[in-house]
């Protein structure tokens, strides 16, 4: 799956088109290495750390979503590893 798709439908992002500033700013990263595109691939167990709402999240991928969904159906497809 794109990494734009699943911070929209993992709720990190409003719109897609902020999915992928978020993508194609170069601060994100997929498993330590840094990420400038919005069609970079992530799979089941890709850790993502990236800069939100003013913190470092770091989010584990527990499974691939299929569509955008409730927020609890959003939170069930992570495993949040940011440190407190």
């Amino acid at each position: 799956m794109r990494i734009d798709k699943f911070l929209w439908f993992t709720r990190f992002a409003k719109t897609r088109t902020i999915a992928q500033e978020i993508a194609e700013n170069g601060h994100l990263r997929i498993d330590g290495r840094p990420i400038d595109r919005a069609h970079s691939p992530i799979r089941i167990g890709s850790v993502l750390t990236f800069a939100h709402h003013g913190r470092v999240r770091v989010v584990r991928v527990e499974c691939l979503p299929a569509r955008r969904g409730s927020p609890a159906e959003a939170a069930s497809c992570i495993a949040d590893l940011s440190p407190q």
